[in-house]
């Protein structure tokens, strides 16, 4: 009989978020895969749990999935953990779920904590739509491209940081977003938990003051839906109407739903433009 992958989420902080069924299934289970054992040790022996672990993580992510997923296919059942909170999320536990997937061996998650909902939970900004990045890459070039792509961003964004590198990614975002609303999450659930309802100019003069200290969560307000159109109008106003018509016709719009979609954007009635081109042609 083929085995099962348990992820266990685990404590971002304080040991009594640790649920039974979790609790329960690492007692249960054959072998714990955590992401640094020397850490996982000491939540396993607050909890008197016994189990053997071996360790899983980013080094050798895709190795040992190979050799975790023989062991399930020979029957036994193995638990997934990370350092803190649910495995998966920012974590290498990602590859190990969908190369399970692939072998057909089943997958359950036993929910617990999640930095990034807890803060969300907390900042104050809107918790209706919103985006996860984590941690923004360590290569300047794509961590360009994505800073880029968030300014235009509507929904609330969450973003992890480590407090060496919290100065630096206050000055790229707000070089890039512009000022924005942003909750500072530090040291979720622990003894220190600290929230921060603040803006991204507000934060940056605050720590240049003040030495980052913990694990902090960003949650970053979201451009308006309001300020995305009237941007998008200027972009369309640069544009003449011949090169706004050919946009929309080089896409494979006809010349009468072009000239429908053109009106629209410039906030203008569709025989205006009709009578535009129509003295174009003359």
């Amino acid at each position: 009989m083929v085995g099962k992958l348990f992820l266990c989420a685990t404590p971002i902080g304080n040991l009594s978020d640790m649920t039974p069924r979790v609790i329960e299934t690492l007692e249960s289970v054959d072998l714990i895969a955590a992401e640094d054992t020397r850490n996982s040790i000491k939540l396993l022996n607050h909890f008197e749990i016994k189990t053997p672990m071996t360790s899983y993580h980013e080094f050798n992510k895709v190795e040992k999935a190979k050799y975790l997923i023989e062991q399930m296919q020979e029957g036994k059942n193995i638990a997934l953990i990370t350092d803190a909170g649910t495995p998966a999320i920012s974590d290498p536990g990602e590859v190990l779920v969908a190369m399970c997937q692939e072998a057909g061996i089943t997958v359950t998650s036993l929910p617990g904590a999640a930095a990034c909902i807890t803060a969300l939970t907390l900042s104050g900004l809107s918790t209706r739509r919103f985006c996860f990045e984590g941690f923004l890459p360590a290569d300047k070039k794509e961590k360009k491209e994505i800073l880029e792509e968030l300014s235009s961003e509507s929904r609330t964004m969450i973003v992890y940081e480590a407090p060496h590198h919290l100065i630096r990614t206050l000055e790229d975002l707000y070089h890039v977003l512009g000022e924005r609303r942003l909750t500072i999450c530090r040291e979720l659930t622990k003894k220190f938990e600290t929230i921060m309802p603040t803006t991204l100019k507000e934060a940056l003069s605050y720590y240049e003051e003040n030495e980052p200290r913990g694990e902090y969560v960003l949650v970053i307000e979201g451009k308006s839906l309001s300020q995305k159109r009237e941007e998008k109008q200027e972009q369309w106003q640069e544009m003449s109407i011949e090169e706004h018509m050919k946009y929309y016709e080089d896409t494979g719009v006809d010349h009468k739903e072009a000239m429908k979609l053109v009106a629209k954007d410039r906030g203008v009635g569709k025989r205006d433009i009709y009578q535009y081109l129509l003295n174009i042609e003359k």
